[in-house]
């Protein structure tokens, strides 16, 4: 294609730039770093890695992932073989040696699977190594494959890249690219849209009960747009042992973690609805569309029309030349 000069687009995510064409693709430090924060969030202090050597893809996810977790938990390494090794013969051997690796970890521990397939080995492992999931051990795939991961047992939790905009990304360079342009860069990232939270992760790993308490509280009623005075009446301790027990277990404050529901709502809404600011305001706890702005803003260094616009692409047809 290169000789005929014919526009082509990579979307191949095993192999990188070695074919020389313009690329689109999910960016992986990214999903490391959103499944760290995802973890982080449930307490979790001790952390592993469970991926497939020899992809590029799987190894940047693991780069995201310890980067982001940096000195709020501590990681205990990772375990990789090739991909082809589960499609063989030896897939007994291999389910052997991943429950050997999890018997070697410290719990309860949250790990980070490269993919849903791997996410799979990492449950059917746990079940044969008589650990509890997801109280023992939390896990954690990626790309959302819904048949799959509600398939698993239990449930798997999963990261949803953003497939639909990688695909009108690359359409709309390959237009460009047929119109006679050339490519501004040699590759485009896109970000993932969210976690899909099922029961591999559905736990709080975090030992001081009314602190756990205090979690549950925020994070089903912070939409209602509770206060860190509110959590005070429904948890019986003192308000600087709240603060203090929350920077212990999450690193930030009880008003941060409310603020972060809130705008993890207002992230949802403005990704799978198009309604108003006004309404999402109000679904997400804010009194004032002006006030949630300016926090949304300060929080993720877009506004809310730039995130929008970023995870909601115009559904108009591109043109054809």
């Amino acid at each position: 294609m290169r000789r005929k000069k014919i526009p082509a687009i990579n979307l191949n995510d095993k192999w990188d730039h070695r074919f020389g064409l313009p690329r689109v693709r999910s960016d992986d430090r990214a999903i490391g770093r959103l499944a760290a924060e995802h973890l982080l969030e449930r307490g979790f202090q001790r952390f592993a890695f469970c991926g497939f050597t020899g992809h590029d893809w799987s190894r940047q996810r693991w780069e995201g992932f310890v980067a982001a977790l940096g000195r709020q938990g501590q990681f205990y390494g990772a375990y990789e073989s090739p991909w082809e090794s589960t499609h063989s013969l030896a897939v007994e051997k291999e389910q052997d040696k991943i429950c050997r690796w999890l018997q070697t970890l410290p719990r309860p521990v949250g790990i980070l699977a490269c993919n849903d397939t791997r996410g799979q080995h990492v449950l059917d492992a746990c079940q044969q190594a008589q650990l509890a999931v997801p109280d023992e051990v939390a896990v954690l795939g990626v790309d959302n494959d819904v048949l799959l991961c509600e398939l698993c047992n239990p449930p798997l939790s999963s990261i949803s890249p953003n497939a639909e905009q990688i695909g009108r990304e690359a359409a709309a360079l390959l237009e460009r690219l047929m119109a006679g342009e050339k490519p501004a860069q040699p590759e485009w990232l896109v970000a993932p849209l969210a976690v899909i939270t099922r029961q591999s992760t559905d736990v709080l790993a975090i030992e001081n009960a009314e602190i756990a308490a205090a979690v549950r509280i925020i994070r089903e009623q912070a939409c209602r747009g509770i206060t860190v005075a509110d959590v005070l009446a429904q948890v019986p301790v003192a308000r600087i042992t709240l603060e203090r027990s929350f920077r212990r277990y999450l690193g930030h404050s009880p008003q941060a973690e409310i603020r972060a529901v809130q705008i993890k709502r207002v992230k949802q809404l403005l990704a799978e609805t198009e309604l108003p600011l006004e309404r999402i305001a109000e679904l997400a706890g804010y009194k004032h569309t002006e006030y949630m702005s300016v926090v949304f803003k300060r929080l993720t260094g877009q506004t809310p029309a730039q995130y929008r616009r970023q995870v909601l692409p115009s559904q108009a047809p591109l043109r054809v030349r």
